[in-house]
């Protein structure tokens, strides 16, 4: 292992125990929020109230947690809400045209994955870059889910097989909704797969310096075609969500549905150059959202502003993460401490 090698991993290792510092701000936003709405709205505080702040957010979530992984290289998968689009369409035809439950799921799934694998086959062999890529297919993913009932929506409330993924997603286990104890589970797969495995770390040692990585030995484009195929993953598991809880496939996207998990992503602190976050900060990336967009909800503000705040908190996040990594933040704080000590 060259000296350059070894100094990126040693960066990589030591940057990653600094990302409680990144989301800091985040929970601090939360706290301040979940206070207000408490004392405003006491329908906040009902646990019925949370159950739908979980299942409105369940699909961001979930779409959040492959995204991820993308943003750790350094990159951003634009078409990942398309996918899941025309995922959800591929499940919905299955289980239209008779198949078992469990066959149109693994099918959606499927196609999710084969989205996300051709997105990375392009930008790691063929080297094109990934906002160029992204931004083409999701046009042609939305084109895909479109074509595919000529924009029809799949209802599948009359399928009987679709009724087990109906009950597991809008139901309970225990006191819990079951799309939590889902999520649950991809992500606690997501962070063994980023902190204890030797791919999770190339993921990390390639946002941080690819060409650094590459000395080393890490197959910089196994690992960019790796992780797009994981964020089209998600868009299948993501699908599988919208249609349960919709009990219908529907071939148009969301147009605030990609901003969110993009800006659920960058203000749970994963840094959108690459190499530093997690999927806890983005776990608390959602939850923000949520209560930011139920808090709007209960206080009786237009849906049409939503956008607008989702939009504004992704700028906030982003420029505050620009200027911690030009050292703008840690020097004003250091100037700060100076004049405290100047002044005793």
């Amino acid at each position: 292992m060259s000296s350059a090698g070894a100094r990126s991993l040693s960066h990589v290792l030591s940057v990653r125990h600094l990302t409680l510092g990144r989301y800091m701000g985040v929970l601090v936003g939360i706290a301040a929020i979940f206070a207000y709405l408490a004392f405003t709205e006491p329908v906040f505080l009902t646990w019925a109230n949370w159950q739908n702040i979980i299942r409105s957010q369940a699909v961001v979530l979930t779409l959040g947690l492959g995204m991820t992984f993308v943003v750790l290289t350094g990159g951003i998968d634009l078409s990942i809400a398309s996918a899941a689009a025309g995922s959800g369409m591929v499940l919905g035809i299955s289980i239209e045209h008779g198949a078992p439950w469990w066959l149109a799921v693994l099918a959606g799934i499927g196609t999710g994955l084969a989205f996300g694998l051709a997105n990375g086959l392009v930008i790691g062999v063929l080297k094109i870059p990934f906002f160029v890529v992204t931004l083409g297919t999701l046009s042609i993913y939305q084109s895909i889910a479109l074509l595919s009932t000529s924009g029809e929506t799949v209802s599948l409330f009359a399928y009987p097989s679709f009724n087990t993924v109906q009950t597991m997603i809008n139901g309970e286990t225990g006191p819990f909704p079951t799309v939590l104890i889902l999520a649950g589970v991809l992500y606690a797969i997501g962070a063994f797969v980023l902190h204890f495995t030797s791919f999770g770390r190339s993921v990390y040692a390639v946002g941080s310096n690819p060409d650094a990585a590459r000395l080393t030995g890490i197959s910089v484009t196994g690992v960019l075609v790796a992780v797009y195929a994981i964020a089209g993953l998600s868009a299948g598991f993501a699908c599988v969500v919208q249609t349960g809880r919709l009990t219908a496939a529907s071939p148009q996207v969301d147009p605030n549905l990609m901003l969110s998990v993009i800006a659920a992503v960058l203000i749970g602190g994963t840094a959108f150059t690459g190499g530093d976050g997690g999927l806890l900060g983005t776990v608390i990336g959602v939850l923000f959202l949520g209560i930011v967009q139920n808090g709007l909800q209960l206080s009786d503000v237009s849906t049409f502003w939503q956008g607008t705040v989702s939009g504004l908190i992704l700028i906030l996040a982003v420029g505050i993460g620009v200027l911690r990594d030009r050292g703008v933040i840690s020097r004003w704080k250091a100037r700060r401490s100076q004049q405290r000590t100047v002044a005793q």
